[in-house]
């Protein structure tokens, strides 16, 4: 009895050891990090571009501790994804592997469309390194169709740019980087620009281009050293060492060899090196070392069972019968499962060909829309153009109502398939919003002052209410923000008759550079009734038909206000009373740059240029638009030239002088941006202004890469395309006077 009595004294000592063992782990939660898995992915993702791998490693194991703790299992994908993509930079394939094979395995148990594209993209790498270049590239447009996520897109065009290198497809290659030179990415954006440079100092260096590749490697030096790139730093060392000696620049040559040196010696040591490989083995270690100490502890658990064996055998019987019981029981509902299952399959499969119809249903209407649209605008430019050179030439006063009367016509048409075309972008995921500096006041003001007209016209004071705390630099996409005031504010005035429009921006807070500003626009018109408030913000909607026969419009505007506001993850909210006006407010977040200083005077002036004397090149291939745009140049006393295609265009910009050239974009043949790449080969001086009748499918940056200057849409108002052309030509002419 005694005996027994200490065994079973014994055995409550061993389990109050074991829970004590088990709860250790518990009051060492405060070594686990407290950050989130963003905060380290951007920490791993700064110090890998500067070569600091060991301390990237520690980030991303930080980020998969909290994603673990958290069950953020989306994040513990994204950290196996940084191991891999690290280890594959350190040329660890077999690490790499493991990472990637993890992730896979993860990814089967959960929907992460981001996580598929980042999988897909870290496999084209290894393709790529494996030297697979078509099956890499044929992964990357894959990729590109699983995610628009910046980053990712921008560093899918750098991998496409450094296979279409090795390939020596040059044009396609040039293309990339070139667009990676303008990119505005939010995480890597130095880093990308560098990296182009790089590409494009190779890619001279293999036309034998050497002062152009010169320049860029020259570029790209500047830009690592800036940044502390170090791999970059010595890459770049050693090309221009390359390029100088071959250059015949010796000195030049000797001194980036010696640049080269005190780098490697002061930076990628032996200890750093055996450092960074002892950080990687032991993040493996400790991965093994968390799977032993679950065994250990299982173990431990059977080690106990032993000692309540007797215990056990007593249970057993009993334990046995509730098992078969149980058994019976399970088979049955088994039975129901497998028929739900089988159910719920066919119905699964039913779902997925309705989402698979209805996609391509989706595609179709943006195609559709896309080219309609495109299309449309071809012909509206003639009926424009002619209708603005008929006003021109002093049409009687029966002529110059129904002329007036049918470019009221072309402009509301025009409006519509502006609209329409918004809209298709939004839907189809085609916009996505810019982060560039802007000034606030400056963007509300010049949208007030482009509706002073129709204010006017319905005798109603537009008044700017403007918070000076607001700091003058901000970062957003001013394009996109102007596009939603000047819809709330053009329906405030198109419903306010001899009354008042406020434009109101107010500061909320400012936490660091991050400012939170809330608009709103009031007037005191018509005002909308509870019931037409709900429907207000869908498409084609105006509240009633009485009001769009009053009125007018497209009822497109506020759909576009609120689609645009969405991609800033921001809501547009509405007060109103019928006969009493109303209110659209809503608050945005954008980022300070105060530490810019304004270097533009406020007001802009609009100059009245003399255009007489300056030759300019006309690139278009339809006939009518041909003898428009030339007319329209003949009026401001400018002779023309006119190139049917666009190996026509270089031709003749390569035989002759131009003061300018406006290329139109889609033609037969080479198309605009193409035309634009080969003379800037030999010209880089001339303005070139893209006329297009812009699609869904066109990119204002991909036109800037080609060499563009600036960019007018079809059809444009005179106006515009005048300005357009002074800008380009006197502003770029007096810039170099200046600068000289």
């Amino acid at each position: 009895m005694k005996t027994r009595h200490l065994h079973t004294t014994r055995t409550i000592v061993m389990l109050f050891l074991v829970l004590f063992g088990m709860a250790l782990p518990l009051f060492a939660q405060d070594s686990i990090p407290h950050k989130t898995p963003e905060y380290y992915f951007n920490e791993a993702r700064s110090l890998g571009n500067q070569s600091q791998t060991e301390k990237a490693l520690k980030a991303i194991e930080n980020a998969s501790i909290v994603a673990e703790k958290n069950g953020d299992f989306k994040a513990l994908i994204d950290s196996y994804h940084k191991f891999a993509s690290l280890y594959l930079r350190m040329n660890r394939r077999s690490d790499a592997d493991f990472y990637w094979d993890r992730a896979k395995k993860a990814l089967t148990n959960i929907e992460y469309p981001y996580g598929s594209a980042v999988h897909q993209f870290i496999a084209a790498i290894g393709k790529y390194k494996d030297e697979n270049p078509y099956q890499a590239i044929a992964d990357l447009e894959e990729t590109r169709k699983m995610s628009n996520d910046r980053n990712l897109l921008n560093n899918i065009l750098l991998v496409e740019g450094n296979i279409y290198m090795g390939l020596e497809k040059y044009d396609v290659a040039s293309m990339n980087f070139n667009s990676l030179v303008v990119n505005t990415d939010p995480y890597e954006q130095e880093y990308l620009a560098m990296k182009a440079y790089i590409g494009l100092a190779r890619l001279n260096l293999a036309l034998e281009k050497m002062d152009e590749s010169v320049a860029d490697a020259e570029t790209a030096l500047n830009i690592a050293t800036k940044n502390n790139f170090f791999n970059e730093i010595i890459e770049v060392n050693g090309l221009l060492a390359d390029l100088y000696a071959k250059m015949g620049r010796y000195e030049l040559a000797l001194a980036n060899k010696d640049n080269l040196l005190n780098i490697k010696d002061s930076v990628f040591t032996l200890d750093r090196l055996k450092t960074e490989t002892k950080t990687a083995d032991q993040i493996n270690v400790n991965r093994m070392n968390s799977e032993i100490g679950r065994l250990e502890e299982r173990n431990a658990e059977l080690s106990e069972s032993e000692n309540r064996s007797e215990i056990i055998a007593i249970l057993t019987s009993a334990f046995l019968t509730i098992i078969s019981l149980l058994a019976v029981s399970l088979y049955r509902n088994n039975q129901i499962k497998l028929k739900t299952n089988d159910l719920l399959q066919i119905k699964n499969n039913e779902l997925q060909t309705a989402r698979d119809a209805a996609v391509q249903a989706m595609e179709a209407k943006t195609n559709f829309l896309s080219t309609v649209s495109h299309e449309l605008r071809t012909p509206l430019y003639a009926v424009t153009g002619l209708t603005h050179l008929l006003l021109e030439e002093n049409p009687t006063k029966n002529q110059k109502e129904h002329l007036k009367s049918l470019k009221f016509s072309g402009d509301y048409l025009l409006n519509f398939i502006n609209d329409i075309l918004q809209i298709n972008k939004i839907d189809a995921d085609k916009l996505e919003p810019l982060n560039i500096d802007f000034n606030l006041k400056k963007m509300l003001q010049e949208v007030i002052d482009s509706l002073q007209q129709s204010a006017k016209e319905n005798n109603t004071q537009i008044i700017l209410e403007y918070d000076d705390d607001i700091p003058s630099h901000l970062m957003s996409d001013p394009l996109k923000l102007s596009q939603v005031f000047m819809n709330l504010v053009g329906n405030a005035l198109k419903f306010t008759k001899n009354g008042v429009v406020k434009v109101k921006a107010k500061l909320m807070r400012t936490i660091e550079e991050d400012v939170t500003v809330y608009f709103e626009v009031e007037d005191n018109g018509i005002g909308i009734s509870k019931d037409q408030q709900e429907n207000i913000f869908e498409g084609f909607e105006q509240g009633s038909k009485q009001i769009n026969r009053e009125y007018g419009g497209t009822g497109l505007g506020l759909t576009i206000v609120k689609s645009l506001l969405g991609l800033f993850e921001s809501e547009i909210q509405l007060e109103s009373e019928l006969g009493q006006g109303s209110s659209f407010f809503f608050e945005l977040k954008l980022k300070s740059k105060d530490s810019l200083v304004d270097d533009v005077p406020f007001e802009i002036t609009k100059i009245d240029y003399d255009f007489k004397g300056l030759h300019i090149l006309i690139v278009e291939d339809n006939k009518i638009n041909q003898v428009i745009t030339k007319k329209m140049l003949s009026k401001k006393e400018i002779t023309s030239d006119i190139a049917n295609h666009g190996k026509e265009a270089v031709a003749m910009a390569k035989a002759n002088s131009y003061d300018a050239i406006l290329m139109d974009i889609h033609m037969p043949g080479i198309s605009g941006d193409q035309a634009t790449i080969e003379i800037r080969k030999f010209d880089n001086t001339t303005p070139i202004v893209a006329l297009t009748a812009i699609s869904l499918d066109d990119s204002l940056e991909a036109f800037y890469a080609a060499g563009c200057d600036d960019v007018v849409t079809k059809p444009f108002k005179p106006e515009v395309f005048y300005q357009k052309i002074g800008e380009n030509i006197f502003e770029s002419k007096r810039a170099k006077h200046t600068a000289s």
